[in-house]
């Protein structure tokens, strides 16, 4: 009879102390299942041979301190079956330890009482697995409504112990509102159509998303459906990650529109306020050429600016700047200093008077609109730049070969525009002898960052001065523009993080 159990038993009969309590079980018999479990578990000789009735305890003193007294006493004194429970206990071999983690009933059988257990570690595996990947399944019967949900069925969906396992139909009473059309649509299809189907559940208890995947369960082949089938996976995760990926394509697809959007502005900008110099100042005696580099990190935008324009007076104004910051809010503030010295300019007054009024329309623009500039007037009847420094650094002269900074006005450099309000400018004045170069420029062509000022000023001399020894400018517009482009070249690299500008002034002739 007990070889005809499925899973290990052992039959006891009750040791009963003074009072009538259970105090031993005597180990009477035992099947085949548990004799290969057994054998199985325990080294050879770990386990004396069985040579007939001996206390269960005796046997197996680790037993003692578990739940199997309890189960066997209550099973005797209640006459009830009692489980399952799980058990875990260590029996001491030559070997080393043995854990044993079971699954234990005990059931009255007569005079007797039964023990079955069965291999715990597998159940918990079980539940542990579906714990760990978020993984349960449940038999719905259609017939009587019975349900048999895998052991992780209530954890993994987020369900609380005292509350039914919801009946097939009863999942739409815990399903989330938006859930409900995908849920019917794939009970309709595996119970009336009779054929595997799959639906996104949120569930409000749990506020969580899973995949359930359901199948139809028929007695006989084209028969009908009996009992329907489903497992559940718990794709929140990802389901979260999916939208994040989503708002951050979207969010990359913003920003790339943006970029593009002041990209363009950025072009139209440059063409409206950086002029592009050909033969225009030849009645002037002058020739011209410029380089703008923009920040590539602002999308080609930036506060650089320069300017050369013939005035009323036949003298020619020339200035290059560079408004504070970067981006859209520089070029605004670039253009507005521009073309306000444009508008001055025509005032005829000398370009320290003019320095002063620009400082005046940068302080009224506001706290941060503050930039630096070197603002210049030629005069060819005498070959002479006057110019004036707002805190912007100083214009290079290349002379015969030969590059030096250009010394500062009386009383230095003046404070950058929109500093303080009623500050005076002084000039300098350059006379100009033909073939000389004047190179005004931004502060992103020469400053590398941790070096200091001077350095970066030898550095832009040295590279001025190489660039004329390896090949002196040619005459016309074209040769000037080379050099400045193999100058350009020669100082700037993946160091640079601002924009960087040169305007360079050849003197050709009287004018």
């Amino acid at each position: 009879m007990l070889d005809a159990l499925p899973v290990a038993a052992l039959l006891l009969a009750p040791v009963l102390g003074e009072r009538g309590e259970l105090r031993d079980a005597s180990y009477v018999a035992r099947n085949a299942a548990a004799r290969a479990y057994s054998a199985s578990r325990f080294p050879p000789g770990a386990v004396p041979p069985w040579a007939g009735p001996v206390p269960l305890f005796e046997r197996f003193p680790s037993l003692a301190g578990t739940a199997v007294s309890r189960m066997l006493a209550d099973a005797f004194r209640l006459r009830t079956p009692q489980g399952p429970e799980m058990v875990e206990w260590v029996m001491s071999t030559r070997s080393g330890a043995v854990r044993i983690n079971d699954e234990v009933r005990v059931a009255p059988c007569g005079d007797h009482v039964l023990l079955t257990w069965e291999r715990g570690d597998r159940l918990h595996m079980a539940g542990a697995a579906q714990r760990l990947v978020r993984t349960c399944w449940a038999e719905w019967n259609l017939g009587d409504h019975g349900v048999e949900p895998s052991r992780g069925f209530r954890q993994v969906l987020g369900l609380a112990d005292d509350i039914a396992v919801p009946a097939l139909l009863d999942l739409a009473t815990a399903a989330m509102p938006d859930s409900l059309p995908a849920l019917y649509q794939t009970l309709y299809d595996v119970i009336l159509r009779k054929y595997t189907a799959e639906c996104e559940l949120r569930l409000s208890s749990s506020e969580r998303t899973f995949r359930m995947v359901v199948e139809p369960v028929r007695v006989a082949p084209g028969g009908l459906v009996w009992a329907v089938r489903a497992v559940f996976i718990d794709v929140t995760s990802g389901r979260r990650r999916r939208e994040a990926a989503q708002r951050s394509a979207s969010e990359a697809r913003r920003e790339h529109q943006r970029v593009e959007a002041v990209a363009e502005i950025a072009d139209v900008l440059r063409e409206a306020v950086l002029p592009h110099f050909q033969d225009e100042l030849d009645a002037f005696g002058l020739e011209a050429a410029a380089v703008y580099r923009p920040d590539a990190r602002e999308a080609g935008v930036g506060g650089d600016w320069y300017k050369a324009r013939e005035l009323p007076d036949g003298r020619l104004l020339i200035a290059l700047g560079d408004a504070r910051g970067h981006g859209l809010e520089a070029a605004t503030l670039m253009a507005k200093l521009r073309y306000a010295l444009a508008g001055l300019a025509y005032t005829e007054e000398p370009v320290e008077r003019l320095t002063q009024w620009l400082n005046e329309v940068a302080c009224a623009d506001g706290d941060e609109s503050t930039a630096t500039a070197v603002i210049a007037r030629y005069h060819p009847e005498r070959s002479l730049l006057r110019w004036t420094c707002a805190g912007h650094p100083r214009p290079v002269l290349v002379r015969g070969g030969r590059a030096t900074q250009l010394p500062a006005p009386d009383g230095g450099p003046g404070i950058s525009l929109g500093v303080l309000p009623d500050v005076a400018y002084t000039a300098a004045e350059t006379p100009l002898e033909v073939d000389d170069i004047v190179l005004m420029y931004s502060d992103g062509l020469i400053e590398r960052r941790p070096t200091d000022p001077d350095q970066d000023m030898d550095r832009f001399l040295e590279a001025a001065e190489h660039c004329c020894a390896e090949a002196a400018p040619d005459a016309g517009h074209a040769g000037l523009q080379n050099y400045v482009e193999r100058l350009v070249a020669r100082l700037d690299g993946p160091h640079r993080t601002d924009d960087a500008t040169l305007l360079a002034l050849r003197r050709i002739g009287t004018g």
